[in-house]
Order: structure tokens, then sequence, then C-alpha cells
């Protein structure tokens, strides 16, 4: 049984409430085209989308975005850094801190509607202190569209691919969609998520009819699996990315790319396992024209301090989810990124 507690505003409210200001608006329009470039291959910079699991505390995310910043400006010809701000977080057994939107406060109850003020003004302070433009995971569909004015890359979750609403949302956004493996690792569940993605739909949405004409930027993400005994089964590996190559050729869809999660399956949610998976995959781009060409870029779980604590810890810049890399050893390897590039 459905128990009713409080109506929501519809997003225009807080659109309105909380908007983002015309010189912002110029900053991102100019992020997404320099995006879309990239995605595209008009543009070979490497795509870094790094932040952490998710956005708990919006002093240290704000902090944090802040710092990428610095090294953006550094590492500007090469790299384009996406912030991974995920105000969403997907559980497995549906238990534990489910993310701001749901928690604007980790140790206190779920409120809503307090919680998408909460993100929104989060990711408009971000973008007016960084004027970085950042990525959000779409866990539910119907809540994206409170914050798609704010971001430039939206990620699909490998729980998520699989759902047929996903998919067609994905096919009306204006802006790239990376689309995970599912946590089984089947390729081909993925690619007919990405065919779906890019092509025309008419469907249920927030209570409309509405039609999308497909969205040519769903692309892959590459993070890894787990086998029937629970084992995690990386996909980042030489051979995996060229078998993705060829599927990418098999299928005959638009603007190849792929991502790659280095934590997650990938590392065994090893955190600092990420740098020397970096550094293979880096390796694998040189090697291969084709897959210089296919690998954009690569997505990292990367805060303040590493590793990961409980919600009541409260050690500021530290993951309550899973672990991350530390800023020492991100800053290093962002740096190292760009040297190998």
């Amino acid at each position: 049984m459905f128990q009713s507690i409080t109506n929501i505003p519809l997003p225009e409210h807080f659109k309105n409430e909380y908007p983002l200001p015309p010189a912002l608006q110029a900053v991102k329009a100019q992020r997404d085209e320099e995006l879309r470039r990239i995605l595209t291959g008009e543009d070979n910079r490497f795509l870094l989308i790094i932040g952490p699991c998710s956005a708990h505390d919006v002093d240290a995310v704000c902090d944090y975005v802040h710092r990428l910043a610095a090294v953006q400006e550094k590492i500007k010809d090469k790299v384009f850094i996406v912030p991974r701000i995920y105000t969403n977080k997907p559980r497995t057994n549906g238990q534990g801190y489910k993310g701001m939107l749901h928690q604007p406060n980790p140790e206190a109850a779920p409120d809503i509607v307090e919680g998408i003020t909460s993100i929104r003004k989060m990711h408009l302070r971000a973008i007016s202190e960084s004027h970085l433009t950042s990525a959000d995971e779409m866990l539910y569909p119907e809540n994206f569209i409170y914050i798609d004015d704010l971001l430039s890359y939206h990620a699909i979750g490998a729980r998520s691919v699989e759902n047929q609403q996903h998919r067609l949302v994905a096919s009306g956004i204006d802006a790239p969609v990376g689309m995970k493996n599912p946590t089984s690792g089947d390729l081909t569940v993925l690619f007919n998520s990405i065919v779906a993605a890019q092509s025309k739909h008419t469907f249920l949405y927030r209570q409309e009819e509405v039609s999308t004409q497909g969205n040519p930027l769903a692309h892959v993400i590459l993070r890894g699996s787990v086998n029937r005994h629970g084992e995690s089964q990386p996909n980042y590996h030489y051979e995996d990315l060229m078998k993705t190559h060829r599927m990418y050729e098999k299928w005959d869809l638009q603007n190849p790319a792929v991502i790659v999660d280095i934590n997650h399956a990938n590392s065994d949610k090893q955190h600092d396992e990420q740098p020397r998976i970096a550094k293979e995959i880096l390796y694998s781009k040189r090697y291969n024209d084709n897959l210089n060409k296919l690998i954009k870029g690569l997505m990292i779980e990367s805060y303040i301090k590493g590793g990961a604590q409980k919600v009541t810890d409260r050690v500021y810049g530290r993951s309550i989810t899973d672990p991350c890399l530390g800023w020492k050893e991100s800053e290093q390897l962002m740096y190292e990124i760009a040297d190998k590039l």
C-alpha cells in the first residue's frame, strides 16, 4: 500500500526558484559543445569523469570541484574534466543511504522536497565557483528533469540499463548519456540499450504522451561485471576493449565511444587500483589505432580523503558509500594521464 507524504512541486518551480544565471548558461553551452565534439571525434581531448561515489556534503563537494578546476586549467589542452556530482545512490538491496535527493542530511529522515532544493543549490554553487559543469546518474528517470538544465553528462547504471523507461528517457536527453554494461556483463544487452537510446520513441512520461528524436551521443561505459558466484570480472583489458570495438562495428551505431569505469567491478572495489588500471587502458589506447579512436575517457571515483567511512564518522571529504581514491593520488593520476596522451 502506498501512503502519500507530500506533493512534490513541478520542476519549473525549482528551476524558477534556483535558476542558472545567463552568464553560467553560456558557460554550460560552451562546455556542452566541447563535450559533444569529444564524443563525436571532432576534438581529440580525453574525457575524465571524476569525483566521489556519491555527494553528501555540499562544502566538501564544492571544495573538491574547485580543486578539479585548478587541475583542469593546467591540462586543458589534453584533458576535459567533468566532475562526478552524484545525488542518487543505487542500493542493491534497497537499504542504506540513497543519496542527497532522498536525504539532504544523511543522518536524518528522507525529505525529497528539501533534497531537490539541496541538489539544485549544490550544482549551481559548483558551477559558479569552478565553471565546470558536472555529471550525475539518472537513477530515477522521472527525477532527472529537476536538474537537467545544470548537467552536461548523464550516466545510466548497471542495474538500470535494462529498464525500458531509462532507455526511452535517454533517447530524449539533449546531452551525452553513458550507459553501463549490466552487472551480468552481457554486451548484447548493453548494445540493445544504446540502440534504444539512439532511436525515436513515443511513450508515457510524467503524465504526458511524449515523443523523442533519439540521442546520438548515447554510448558505452564498461564497468566490469559479476559472475554467478558474486565475483568481480573486469572488462577493461585489451581483449575486452577489442570485443567492444567489434560490437560497435557489428551494430553500426552513431558516434562509437567507450568510457571505462576503473572502479566498481573493474577494480573489485579496490579503489587504490584505479591508477594501475588507468595506465593499462592508456597503453591499449596507444597500442591500437581503433582503440585510440574508440576510447574517449575514464570514469574515476575520487574524493578529498581516500577510502570510505560510516555515515556517522563525519570525516570531511571522505565517501560514505564506495571507497574513493584520495586527492593526492587523484591529482597525480590526472597529470600522468595528460602526460601519456
